[in-house]
């Protein structure tokens, strides 16, 4: 099955000031056939998160403890031999800016012929006709001749396209999308987030999409878990949370979000911590309108079961 589950990540990176945590107890899963959503502020460990399951990781990066597990092997204990060969073809990776994503010197169909080819013990004509096929099936007109063009002749959604074929070419089981309509116009954000849904329902594939823009979310997402300064604060079905947010941020989150008749917007005091800030106690205190001093102040709060499917991580529950 194409499900990944991601228990218990504690991860850090080492610098001149020693180790620094940046992610605590991280725990999450990917159902085949959902598209789970990872909400939060620039920095609050989203992307890190997501890049851990492939340990695409900065060099200065440090698995402390956790496991993440997909179709039965803990991804974490894998060389890096092994890894590769589940990078790409099993677990793919549409990253975060479409602009810079493909190499400019190699025309779009040399890129996603290469590969295949790196997986697939076929023919090079082959690879070309599979190719085509996929550049077809992400709605690219006339695929057949534009498969010949380079990256600086399409535009950001059509190379946001290519990126997106170049991930299903392999019959990726899992996708992990790195905010995947950055630098992209309202109208071709919608446009590649329908086109994301189609594969999701079409392959059961299992997509982690890391984003900050909560209107898209919720159109698209099945599962969505808000994160705070490295921590999972609440995760819930994405109707529900839209209905009944619980933790205070996931609350401020949503009540700054642009409406209309909304004549002045909302925000939230403060700035969310670095990995170099040392805050004892609920780390969204410092900004929380809620908190209790003295609990939220000294202590860690669990995520616990408030319902079945929806968690939160927080004292005044």
């Amino acid at each position: 099955m194409n499900k990944v589950e991601i228990k218990n990540l504690n991860l850090g990176f080492m610098t001149e000031a020693g180790y620094r945590p940046a992610l605590f107890d991280v725990s999450l899963k990917l159902n085949p056939g959902q598209m789970h959503a990872i909400v939060g502020e620039s920095g609050c460990g989203k992307t890190i998160t997501a890049m851990s399951i492939i340990k695409l990781l900065p060099k200065n990066a440090v698995i402390k403890s956790g496991e993440i597990f997909f179709k039965n092997q803990n991804l974490l204990s894998l060389k890096e031999k092994e890894l590769r060969k589940i990078r790409g073809a099993k677990i793919a990776l549409i990253p975060q800016d479409p602009m810079t994503s493909l190499n400019p010197l190699f025309t779009i169909g040399s890129q996603i012929t290469e590969t295949i080819l790196a997986h697939q013990n076929i023919s090079k004509q082959e690879a070309i006709k599979q190719a085509v096929k996929f550049l077809d099936l992400v709605k690219i007109p006339d695929a057949k001749n534009k498969i010949n063009l380079y990256p600086h002749e399409l535009s950001g959604g059509m190379k946001q396209r290519v990126i997106i074929a170049t991930a299903l070419v392999l019959n990726a089981g899992v996708i992990i999308a790195d905010e995947p309509t950055t630098a992209l116009d309202v109208t071709i954000q919608a446009q590649i987030m329908s086109l994301l849904d189609e594969i999701k329902k079409d392959f059961n594939t299992s997509i982690l999409v890391i984003t900050h823009d909560l209107n898209l979310i919720g159109q698209y997402a099945d599962e969505v878990s808000v994160m705070y300064a490295g921590n999972i604060v609440e995760n819930a079905p994405n109707k529900e949370f839209f209905r009944n947010p619980l933790h205070p941020y996931s609350k401020a989150l949503l009540k700054a979000l642009p409406s209309e008749g909304k004549e002045k917007l909302y925000t939230i005091k403060g700035a969310p911590p670095t990995v170099f800030e040392e805050i004892t106690g609920c780390r969204f205190n410092p900004r929380c309108e809620k908190c209790l001093k003295g609990t939220c102040t000294e202590q860690v709060p669990s995520l616990i079961k408030i319902s079945k499917y929806h968690s939160v991580s927080c004292f005044n529950y």
